[in-house]
């Protein structure tokens, strides 16, 4: 019996041990399970706080072409025996814009869509052609530049076009780097130069616009666009200004 006693007290005295043994490494284990997770919850919040809160700034620039060319308006061909058709269809573009978020969920009916609000302008360059004697050109010149008009033949006449436009824009797969969107419709005032043979140069008008962005690195973007240009009206005298640019841009997130 003493020896029975003496052996459950070796034993006991040997769970006991074990016990004081095993507890700390437990309790050690569980102290870096907790910091494993405060480190990814904190990794996690840090590149939360690095990534874009929707609003963008962007670069654009590419191929233009408008419905009908302006060839034969009186302000733009160059005019005289050496003179050319000047205000082609084709042209190039470049412009900017920012992108201002509104709703990162489509005002609550569905997370994966973002709404925002588009501010952008655009130089369009259709043309340029050496000025020659043109009747109505030197008479307007002589009016406001008399010595220019002395010296026909020494300048340039360039067709361009300038565009201000405000638009709504759904952008779509919100968290993913690719990502598409539309602008389902948006206004749009353009202004011509040289003016139209009714000398004016303000044109109203509607905006429609397609296109995609893959996020490069650290909110950097780089896309592609459609958008077609569609006037509200013979505003410009017989000057159309409807037409499409399409190209690739540079987002930035901010």
């Amino acid at each position: 019996m003493k020896k029975f006693k003496l052996a459950l007290s070796a034993a006991t005295a040997v769970l006991a041990v074990v016990g004081f043994t095993v507890a700390p490494q437990a309790s050690a284990d569980e102290l870096a399970n907790l910091k494993s997770r405060i480190a990814k919850l904190e990794k996690a919040e840090a590149q939360k706080s690095t990534r874009s809160s929707g609003n963008m700034v962007f670069f654009r620039g590419g191929y233009a072409r408008n419905d009908v060319s302006r060839y034969t308006n009186i302000l733009t061909d160059t005019g005289g025996a050496a003179g050319q058709a000047n205000g082609s269809q084709d042209g190039w573009y470049f412009g900017a814009g920012f992108d201002f978020s509104l709703s990162d969920d489509a005002f609550g009916l569905h997370d994966g869509t973002e709404i925002l609000a588009e501010l952008m302008f655009e130089y369009k360059e259709f043309d340029r052609q050496t000025q020659v004697a043109n009747p109505l050109q030197t008479v307007v010149g002589t009016v406001t530049n008399p010595v220019h008009a002395l010296t026909p033949g020494t300048g340039t006449v360039t067709v361009s076009q300038f565009t201000l436009s405000a638009s709504p824009k759904v952008k779509f797969m919100k968290g993913s780097k690719f990502r598409p969107w539309i602008i389902p419709a948006g206004f749009a005032l353009h202004v011509i130069s040289p003016p139209s043979d009714g000398v004016t140069v303000l044109d109203p008008g509607m905006v429609f616009a397609t296109g995609a962005e893959y996020e490069v690195w650290n909110n950097i973007a780089i896309g592609a666009d459609f958008r077609y240009n569609l006037s509200l009206g013979n505003n410009l005298d017989g000057t159309n200004t409807d037409g499409f640019t399409t190209g690739a841009y540079v987002g930035i997130g901010f």
